[in-house]
């Protein structure tokens, strides 16, 4: 059940985020698409957390990574309402953690996919690699 849980907030999160995204580029931002990016997002994080295999290892590292950027994000906009050098801080901070949730979503298409799985089932042949390249560029 956590794990459906962990999986439909990281899409709710990568929607809204994409969102927020076209908004950032557009100079507006919406408070309710920002604050449901911001909090779904955190909360994959923590729901990432509890999730088998146990112990530190790369995805909890993302998760600790995603976890310091939102809370700059989320003090930059609700803290310091973007004033000054905030502006940048969140715009920053907002994207990277949007990328990461969009590179977590990539490494898991190919683990469970299993068309995609069969194209790079250790994750270092070429077409996992080109994923992550257009998702880095496109970001």
């Amino acid at each position: 059940m956590l794990l459906q849980i962990h999986v439909g907030l990281s899409l709710i999160g990568i929607v809204t985020g994409l969102v927020v995204l076209v908004d950032l580029l557009q100079g507006r931002m919406r408070s309710g698409w920002t604050a449901a990016f911001l909090a779904t997002t955190v909360l994959t994080s923590v729901t990432g957390f509890p999730l088998p295999p146990f112990g530190f290892d790369p995805p909890r590292a993302v998760g600790v990574l995603s976890l310091v950027l939102l809370a700059l994000a989320i003090a930059a906009l609700y803290l310091f309402h973007l004033s000054g050098l905030w502006r940048r801080v969140y715009v920053i901070t907002a994207i990277a953690a949007l990328y990461l949730n969009v590179f977590v979503a990539v490494v898991q298409a190919f683990q469970k996919v299993p068309a995609l799985h069969a194209l790079a089932p250790t994750q270092s042949e070429p077409p996992f690699a080109v994923a992550q390249l257009v998702v880095l560029v496109l970001f």
